[in-house]
């Protein structure tokens, strides 16, 4: 039975090929079922993050891992031929080189984005960045694999570079974007999450930036899309920086007749409750009033607050008004309607 051949291989190396195949597959899968659970759960319970990001790289990378090498061992049990050695060689290392580009790719984008996550980090984690890394990664390893083809690639890169100069004469306005748009990520000037304000009047939150655009989610829920070359040359108000804090400003007005030594006091009052117990105010920040003006039917001033960020203001501001109507009228302090008084003259 063992002489019985197939293709000029006997039956018992064709057993032995698949044994040692099948052999190095169950054992790829006990590593990515056992080993590699476990050292998941081990990481977990570490403080340093990025062990984290390394064994989840390695996920469901293991099992084609020892396929590969199953496979070249199971290969050289086999009496191939030397075209049939050398083609299957050069398979095997394309394989290899490709599991490598993926397991670099996911590496290097999941470090991206745990650096990115956290306080402080030099980029914000947006597609731009996730695009160039993970291009950069499968471009360099389309080039090994067409140099373990023993294809030059330097001819390639000059026609890339004289084709690279047609095209990027042809795409300006795209280039400009791209290049707009990593300029702002290295700058610092805005990044994911800012709350921007352009001075043509368009407002929100920074959702990401693309190679093309940049994308804006307004408190209205509504999305603004603005071209990166815009955006660097714009100006903007970022109120993010340099922290996240906001200054609330209320402006009230009171009566002529009002005692304005007890109309600061109560306002005060009323301004350290609300900072102090309104979600987004800043219990450590000390209210302060200024009076700015003799208006035409009050005297006016402003109530300076703040909240920890953006939106928050607008909680505060809302309570603010709110508890200062109930208390002037508990006071009894006016706030008057607007007035005018009209002299008639009779001749």
């Amino acid at each position: 039975m063992t002489d019985f051949s197939i293709y000029g291989i006997t039956v018992k190396q064709w057993l032995i090929a698949l044994g040692l195949f099948a052999g190095f597959f169950l054992l790829g899968y006990g590593v990515e079922r056992l080993v590699l659970s476990r050292l998941r759960r081990w990481t977990l319970q570490t403080a340093w993050k990025f062990d984290d990001v390394l064994v989840n790289s390695l996920s469901g990378m293991i099992i084609p891992v020892f396929l590969l090498g199953g496979l070249r061992l199971s290969l050289a049990q086999l009496p191939l031929t030397a075209e049939l050695i050398d083609g299957t060689n050069k398979a095997l290392i394309l394989g290899a080189i490709l599991l490598v580009t993926v397991f670099v790719a996911r590496l290097a984008l999941a470090a991206i984005a745990r650096w990115t996550g956290k306080d402080g980090a030099v980029l914000p984690s947006l597609s731009l960045v996730s695009n160039i890394v993970r291009i950069g990664v499968y471009v360099a390893g389309f080039l090994m694999m067409l140099q373990a083809l023993g294809l030059s690639i330097t001819p390639m890169l000059t026609a890339l570079g004289v084709g690279g100069l047609a095209v990027a004469l042809a795409l300006q306005e795209t280039l400009a974007n791209l290049f707009a748009g990593i300029h702002l990520l290295m700058s610092r000037q805005v990044k994911l999450g800012d709350y921007v304000r352009f001075e043509s009047g368009e407002e929100g939150y920074i959702t990401d930036i693309t190679w093309r655009n940049t994308t804006i989610r307004g408190l209205h829920n509504h999305i603004v899309i603005i071209p990166n070359s815009k955006l660097a040359s714009a100006l903007i108000t970022n109120f993010n920086m340099p922290d996240t804090e906001v200054g609330v400003p209320v402006s009230v007005g009171v009566s002529y007749d009002s005692d304005l030594q007890r109309v600061e006091a109560v306002t005060l009052e009323v301004a350290r409750e609300v900072m102090r117990y309104v979600p987004g105010g800043l219990p450590e920040f000390e209210p302060f009033v200024r009076y700015q003006e003799f208006g035409d039917s009050s005297i006016d001033f402003t109530v300076m607050m703040r909240s920890e960020d953006f939106y928050a203001q607008y909680l505060v501001r809302h309570e603010f008004i709110k508890r200062l109507h109930v208390r002037y009228n508990q006071e009894g302090i006016e706030i008057p309607f607007p007035i005018r008084t009209v002299r008639i003259v009779k001749e």
